[in-house]
């Protein structure tokens, strides 16, 4: 199905898969014209391409559908944040946010329609695994949320994290064909530094994106200073340990100008103790990261607590001894749009505890 998908839709293709589509009946350059028009122009309708003949554009699309999302539904937050459902060609449905900030705005997108990876502190591991997503629906969700925001994909203070449902290094390959089109100049243009994918742990896929040309930054879901403890919290560990981990972060390939980003999400009476703080010390001893701790995002069915603000700065003061360790700020919280609530949430049918 997903290889079907791929077929059919524009958004997701690159260029010699273009002029393939083209034929060498057409002239070389109309595929590049093509090209600029899905990712440098963004257009939302291939009626918008004053460049492309009207026979070219009546092909095109009589055989292959653009590939942007639809809007579902849309959530706004009190503090600026959009939870956007959006529906695939399929007419399942993917959430991104975007999250604007005084210098900078960030879009977080998914990677798959649920999630596999079972993570108990998360919604979207309720959900369970539908499927991959394809790289054009990767990067449709970027077009649709900068054409929505106005946004330049190219800007300097974009960012885009692929941070939302899904386990991104389990749909590795087109991950990275995604952020190939991201980060093409000739396209939408992105720097990589301006790109993160996070993951659960998933060590032969780690070694993998540390192999690719074109790669994002690279942010580990830590959240435990055990192995028993992440065992319970993130049931991934029991393929792959803690230690081997841990191993696969000190091999991991660092660009000149890059650091591993850890994250840890705080369960109150849980992971969250000064004892845990000091054993994440340890684990990431002589490796070149930052540590962003998230104080837990509630949601109905997650049966953990937020820890008091007290407890997150007290955590916060041992780590950042040892690392730059950040708090993340919690964004769209009541609408089910922060880190870990993604689960296609009505917000208007759901309290918050």
């Amino acid at each position: 199905m997903v290889q079907r998908l791929e077929e059919l839709t524009l958004v997701g293709m690159e260029l010699p898969e273009l002029e393939k589509l083209l034929g060498p009946e057409q002239p070389s350059y109309r595929a590049r014209q093509l090209y600029d028009a899905l990712y440098g122009k963004q257009v939302a309708n291939l009626s918008e391409v004053s460049t492309l003949p009207k026979t070219l554009k009546h092909q095109l699309l009589t055989n292959n559908a653009l590939g942007l999302p639809a809007l579902e539904r849309r959530f706004d937050s009190i503090d600026g944040t959009r939870r956007y459902l959006l529906r695939l060609a399929d007419n399942r449905t993917v959430e991104a946010v975007f999250m604007p900030e005084e210098g900078r705005d960030t879009i977080c997108i998914s990677s798959q329609v649920g999630c596999p990876v079972d993570c108990k502190f998360c919604l979207t591991a309720l959900m369970g695994l539908e499927r991959n997503l394809t790289a054009g629906e990767i990067v449709g969700q970027v077009i649709y949320v900068a054409r929505e925001n106005a946004l330049r994909a190219a800007d300097a203070r974009l960012n885009v994290v692929m941070m939302g449902m899904g386990e991104p290094l389990l749909n590795l390959q087109n991950v990275l064909k995604a952020t190939r089109l991201l980060t093409d100049k000739s396209g939408i243009g992105m720097s990589p530094k301006r790109i993160t994918v996070s993951t659960a742990g998933i060590v032969p896929k780690m070694e993998e994106l540390g192999r690719a040309e074109i790669r994002p930054k690279l942010a580990v879901s830590l959240t435990a200073s055990t192995e028993e403890q992440r065992r319970h919290l993130m049931p991934i560990t029991r393929k792959y340990h803690l230690s081997d981990l841990m191993a696969a972060c000190r091999a991991y390939p660092l660009r000149a100008w890059e650091k591993l980003t850890f994250e840890y999400v705080l369960l109150k009476g849980v992971n969250d103790t000064d004892q845990d703080a000091r054993r994440v010390v340890r684990l990431l001893a002589n490796l070149n990261c930052k540590v962003n701790l998230i104080a837990l995002n509630p949601g109905p069915g997650i049966p953990f607590e937020t820890p008091d603000p007290e407890r997150v700065a007290s955590f916060q003061t041992i780590v950042r001894k040892a690392f730059p360790c950040f708090v993340r700020k919690p964004r769209g919280r009541d609408i089910f749009a922060a880190c870990g609530q993604l689960k296609r949430v009505a917000s208007d049918l759901v309290e918050l505890t």
